[in-house]
């Protein structure tokens, strides 16, 4: 239960943060704020643009932060979460 609430609330805040990210950068790049990506009037090239940036910040702060968030997990329980050990123990070919 509480991985759950941590892995959650963990990857609710990267994708805010991710966000404010992508904005800014986008605004340092001089482009304009309000884009969106899937309206027709919107150039292809931006669109890609804007979906390459969006999706590499969110996948990075979602890892960044889901790892950090195992690793307070570990510290407190002592073990990594039931589903990372799962994870593990299938690539590792253990059964549990």
């Amino acid at each position: 239960m509480v991985w759950k609430l941590l892995g959650a609330g963990s990857a609710i805040m990267a994708g805010i943060v991710a966000n404010k990210v992508i904005t800014e950068v986008w605004k340092k790049a001089g482009r304009d704020t309000e884009i969106d990506p899937t309206n027709p009037d919107t150039s292809l090239g931006e669109a890609i643009a804007y979906a390459v940036l969006a999706g590499v910040a969110v996948g990075l702060a979602r890892t960044m932060t889901t790892r950090q968030a195992a690793a307070i997990y570990k510290r407190s329980a002592g073990h990594l979460p039931k589903p990372m050990r799962e994870d593990v123990n299938k690539e590792l070919g253990i059964q549990s």
